[in-house]
């Protein structure tokens, strides 16, 4: 029996656990000695002890007899398709959802390259990822890879855009935080935002492309914090507060300096970051907007308030421990999205239950965009008819 049951479910967050070596079959020859001699690759890498034991696991045919009942126990390399391309179908058989945005693991903030170059192996290492990606999802039409397009030159960021919608890429991650040397709404991304509005596909920031907590903020002159992984490499109470404060201030920019009017039929989709911000950052735009229109003529040109423009065309994933059921009331039906963060602790061991507590007293149409709608409305041309609301779902 499949962990969703009698309704329509899309899952905006799911992820890979790849092995270490996941992008040497699709690194161009020329940039792979120079990838691996990287200190991010190599600290990676050495987080890969995981992997041999992840890999005699999943032969164990005995480990295997239980993944049903362990579907959302098993996290990270333990769990089922996390990073065997073929066992993730059954996965997503087991879990009921309808369709499946993948994210990588392992290259999430392209190993510091936007920030340290070279430009070439920056662009390199996108390519990569993106041609895992696509392969990795070629298995079965519900998993909807995700390509990463840095915003280091513009000139590369097109030519990486076109190759991976040409490679069936359905959606384009870009990083939240500030390029070094321009905005994230400079005109010459146009060619970016117009080839995925072409196409159909959202423009996706995720967890990993933000701009990082000051680390002196960690030296409080008390014993260091733990994440809740035992370790130190992820977030805490504190280093929790800053996820959000580059996709606020970039999604910021692509609205007033007028992208998102400039592509009007462009989705933006926001994963992993949180909502709880949302709200407030909503009624702040509107405030600058009301506070600066005198003199900016930027602001004279926006199409509506900055507020109406996200809820036309910005989609945001809560948290499972966020008040789903609020953000609804204060941010609009149409902004919130489902997701499980499959295979990751992060998501927890039931997030049905835990958004289905938050949502209870929300209008049903508001559910249902929750699970369904509003990721169907992101996804666009990315996300087949017939994969939209398939009707044996209900009547499982």
């Amino acid at each position: 029996m499949a962990y969703v049951q009698g309704r329509i479910i899309h899952d905006a967050d799911s992820h890979l656990m790849e092995l270490e070596d996941c992008l040497d079959p699709y690194f161009d020859r020329r940039m792979l000695e120079a990838y691996h001699a990287l200190p991010s690759y190599r600290h990676k890498v050495g987080d890969r002890r995981w992997s041999i034991a992840a890999r005699r696991k999943h032969d164990d045919p005995v480990f295997r007899a239980s993944e049903a009942e362990n579907i959302l126990l098993r996290k990270n390399y333990e769990a089922l398709g996390s990073f065997r391309r073929d066992d993730r179908p059954r996965a997503l058989d087991l879990l009921g959802f309808a369709s499946q945005l993948v994210f990588t693991t392992f290259c999430l903030g392209n190993f510091g390259l936007d920030e340290t170059g070279p430009v070439d192996l920056t662009y390199a290492a996108a390519q990569a990822h993106n041609r895992m990606m696509t392969d990795f999802c070629s298995v079965d039409r519900r998993f909807l890879a995700t390509a990463y397009v840095p915003l280091v030159d513009f000139a590369y960021a097109a030519d990486t855009a076109r190759e991976a919608i040409a490679l069936g890429a359905k959606a384009l991650m870009v990083p939240s935080r500030c390029p070094t040397r321009h905005s994230p709404s400079h005109i010459a991304f146009d060619a970016v935002w117009g080839q995925a509005q072409e196409a159909g596909v959202p423009i996706l920031f995720h967890v990993g492309g933000e701009e990082k907590l000051n680390p002196a903020y960690f030296e409080n002159g008390m014993p260091r914090v733990k994440d809740f992984h035992g370790g130190e490499e992820n977030f805490t109470s504190v280093s929790y507060m800053a996820i959000p404060l580059s996709v606020m201030q970039t999604l910021a920019a692509l609205i007033i300096d007028g992208v998102m009017d400039r592509f009007p039929r462009l989705r933006f989709g926001v994963i992993e970051l949180g909502a709880s911000w949302l709200p407030g950052w909503m009624k702040s735009m509107d405030s600058a907007h009301m506070a600066f229109f005198k003199n900016e003529e930027r602001l004279h040109k926006l199409s509506a308030r900055p507020s109406d423009i996200v809820r036309r065309q910005v989609r945001v994933t809560p948290y499972p421990h966020e008040d789903a059921g609020w953000l609804i009331r204060q941010a609009g039906p149409e902004t919130c999205l489902f997701s499980s963060d499959f295979p990751h602790v992060e998501g927890g061991r039931n997030p049905l239950k835990r958004f289905g507590d938050s949502l209870a007293g929300t209008p049903t149409e508001a559910v249902d965009r929750f699970y369904a709608a509003n990721f169907i409305d992101l996804m666009g041309e990315g996300l087949a008819e017939d994969l939209r609301r398939p009707q044996h779902l209900i009547a499982a």
